[in-house]
């Protein structure tokens, strides 16, 4: 299971035009490639057209990634499953537990004596049940999916939110949670709502400081963080054939934090070339074969106001390079709007750090455009004026940059090369350079800028550019800098400017892999033995969760109500608490801690309805659980954006949450709290929220008639004992009500499996 299999590609891409035929004629209009592949994987073969945003379909995805963060959980789930083996082909990469401090090296060797048992759970665990396993140190997951696994026209899921990485290469590729995970690698359909389809058409291409970063920063601004949800975006257009593949990925990667549920490129030459220099050519050879299935149908190009339910078009021609930040990803400006919207904000000028690499901008070619901009400087006798860290995406791409002098360009100006690992991307920086609650400057080439996101500190301020883009302010030190116009001045008192990025996309010489980390699961999993120690503060086996009881829910209090951006960093952060990702009970101590509380216009804490009494919400949480009291969480706007970590759904429900009633969810968390079985509901009057007062108790009725498109009854029960009633709605199909009564999805699972 280290690669896709020969005869699984052909029989896949042979399934192709019988599958476009069908789809053809049950929609009776031109195709988009984003239904192509769908239709290709559907359970079952619909005879009537979906409804976009409405209708539940079933898929056969090819492949499930997880890294090592989620895999814990998931894995601790398949395992009480009693499932012996994956039904599809499955990796494990241990990307994330490696934290940031000094160097690669000793960063390695400190995560491995830190982590060892956690490794060696996912190791054996991987090795009994059928999992490839992806050591750490060999990279970030989704670089090493796109250059191993990631296959055109094929669809996979994955337990990170940036699992979309993979439309780069033409996949259909979605970020999940763990329980997802688990029937899928049951063997078991999965299901989404059908997304609606938002088509981007490039035209032109790239000139000057101009990448492909740029283009997701400029879409960022234009749709905002949730303007993605519930959506495909396909882009198209003459201007996708001028991208690399890699550079496409990074766009796509980054449309999970549009709230997309995933993002795609047509098949093109870029493909086929990168598919032959990473070592698939078979894959190459099928992909060329059957190229026709792998783009849309030319009308969609020709007019695509008929097929999207949301068009934006991008000039590259005349495409400017994008900062954004800080603290949302959608906050975006041309550079040479930056200097201004600094002294306007307020923003601090002078940089602390600048950070390139990750799962977003770590290719080759990324760093070999950092090089670039690093080359000149050297040669300038300009050396950075912050701090100045490089992770590449996986051990290849390391190797490679090391080979070919683009690391020691970087380093020759100051810069630090960090692990091949996510680092501060998610948080895992160890920073020393600031004290708690300082307000300070920073900029990377990564994904994600909230709050606390890549440091732990709320008053970090994160922007984020491409990795040149960042690398030329790492010169100048100052966000007052234009890396397009301005000059940077020499130790000797000499103003030089620096010179637009060159860069091949591709190595001349090919990739270097002399050592991939990748392990091969057992051939025979029945001898190996997963050992999770009883007394193991990192890790803990599961205990299934209670089962509906028949009852309606009356009179719960509201834990929590969230004010505003409540992300899954919010609701269980990451950082020094990743450790305790397979300990439910441990991790459960972070429960909102950064949940802002709308009474209080405070982070963390909460009121104890019984007793007056203010502590953290985990803590009001475990004395209501001690009590046999459950509760509610009443959420904002697309509550649960962000990461697709399921603790942020497991830790509710482990100590007491009931429901969660928002005004609107994001995907993947809506998904992950039904799997856990709660009711994830929204109102169904959004003016509602405001109702909700800090001592009110909240029932939930006629849950014994919950049924598809019903709305339900939520009655606000005020402090005097007046109440009123309220409408609310929720997204569950049959299937998902079963999780709820089941009291999980995983207990349906086992029950499955139990009567079969």
């Amino acid at each position: 299971m280290q690669y896709l299999e020969q005869q699984v590609v052909k029989k896949m891409y042979s399934t192709l035009p019988d599958s476009y035929e069908v789809v053809r004629k049950v929609l009776g209009r031109p195709v988009t490639l984003t239904e192509k592949i769908l239709w290709s994987h559907l359970a079952q073969c619909w005879k009537t057209p979906p409804i976009r945003g409405q209708s539940y379909a079933m898929f056969n995805p090819d492949r499930v990634a997880m890294q090592d963060a989620t895999a814990q959980m998931a894995l601790l789930q398949f395992m009480q499953a009693g499932l012996k083996k994956v039904a599809v082909p499955s990796t494990v990469h241990c990307d994330h537990l490696i934290q940031a401090r000094v160097g690669a090296v000793s960063d390695l060797s400190q995560a491995m004596t830190e982590n060892q048992e956690v490794f060696d759970f996912l190791r054996t665990a991987s090795n009994k049940h059928g999992i490839g396993f992806w050591a750490p140190g060999s990279g970030i997951i989704h670089q090493v999916i796109l250059e191993k696994y990631a296959c055109p026209g094929a669809m996979m899921i994955g337990t990170d939110s940036h699992t979309p990485n993979a439309g780069g290469l033409g996949m259909i590729a979605i970020g999940v949670g763990g329980a997802d995970a688990v029937d899928v690698m049951a063997g078991l359909a999965w299901g989404v709502t059908w997304p609606k389809l938002i088509g981007v058409k490039l035209t032109g291409k790239f000139n000057g400081w101009t990448s492909a970063k740029d283009v997701i920063l400029k879409l960022a601004g234009i749709l905002t963080v949730s303007g993605g949800t519930g959506s495909i975006i396909e882009y198209f257009g003459p201007g996708t054939k001028s991208i690399s593949c890699t550079g496409k990925a990074t766009i796509t990667n980054m449309g999970a934090e549009l709230g997309a549920t995933t993002s795609i490129f047509p098949y093109d030459d870029h493909m086929f070339k990168y598919l032959n220099a990473t070592g698939r050519d078979f894959v190459a050879q099928e992909a060329q074969k059957y190229a026709s299935y792998l783009v849309a149908d030319s009308e969609i190009e020709t007019e695509p106001k008929k097929y999207f339910d949301r068009l934006v078009e991008i000039d590259l021609d005349t495409l400017e390079p994008y900062v954004v930040g800080p603290h949302t990803p959608d906050l975006a400006r041309p550079v040479s709007q930056l200097a201004s919207d600094v002294k306007d904000k307020n923003y601090p000028e002078k940089l602390r750090y600048a950070l390139i690499g990750s799962c977003t901008n770590s290719s080759y070619e990324d760093m070999s455009r950092a090089a670039h901009i690093a080359k000149q400087a050297k040669d300038k006798g300009l050396k950075v004026k912050c701090g100045f860290l490089i992770t590449p995406g996986s051990e290849q791409i390391h190797k490679t940059i090391e080979r070919d002098g683009q690391l020691e360009a970087l380093e020759s100006i100051g810069g630090t090369v960090l692990a091949n690992a996510c680092g501060p991307c998610i948080g895992q920086w160890k920073r020393e350079d600031i004290t708690p609650g300082e307000t300070n400057s920073i900029i990377t080439s990564f994904n994600r800028n909230f709050q606390k996101r890549n440091d732990g500190n709320a008053q970090t301020l994160a922007f984020i550019g491409s990795p040149e883009i960042v690398t030329a302010y790492a010169l100048a030190g100052s966000l007052n800098f234009n890396p397009c116009k301005d000059t940077l001045q020499t130790e000797d008192g000499v103003l030089v400017k620096l010179e637009p990025p060159v860069a091949e996309d591709l190595p001349t010489k090919g990739f270097a892999s002399e050592v991939s980390g990748y392990i091969a699961p057992a051939e025979n999993g029945q001898k190996v033995t997963v050992i999770v120690k009883p007394d193991s503060e990192r890790l803990q086996l599961l205990a299934p969760f209670a089962p509906w009881n028949g009852s309606d829910f009356i009179d719960l209090p509201v834990l929590l109500k969230a004010l505003g951006k409540c992300t899954t960093d919010h609701i269980s952060p990451a950082g020094p608490w990743l450790k305790y990702r397979g300990h439910l009970d441990k991790i459960s101590d972070n429960m909102f801690s950064g949940a802002m509380n709308a009474f209080t216009k405070s982070s963390g804490t909460g009121v104890n309805v019984f007793t007056g009494e203010s502590a953290s919400f985990s803590q009001v949480a475990r004395q209501y659980k001690a009590n046999n009291t459950d509760w509610v969480v009443i959420g904002d706007e697309n509550y649960g954006e962000g990461s697709s970590r399921e603790h942020a759904a497991m830790s509710p429900r482990f100590l007491g949450c009931k429901a969660v009633i928002v005004k609107s969810f994001a995907r993947i968390h809506e998904t992950n709290l039904k799997k856990q079985g709660i009711l994830a509901l929204t109102f169904a009057d959004a003016k509602d929220y405001d109702k909700i007062q800090e001592y009110d108790r909240i029932s939930i009725v006629g849950l014994k008639s919950l049924a598809p498109d019903k709305t339900v009854d939520v009655i606000i029960k005020r402090k005097d004992d007046k109440t009123e009633t309220i409408k609310t709605k929720h997204t569950m199909n049959a299937e998902q009500i079963d999780w709820f009564k089941a009291g999980s999805a995983l207990n349906l699972i086992k029950q499955q499996q139990e009567n079969n």
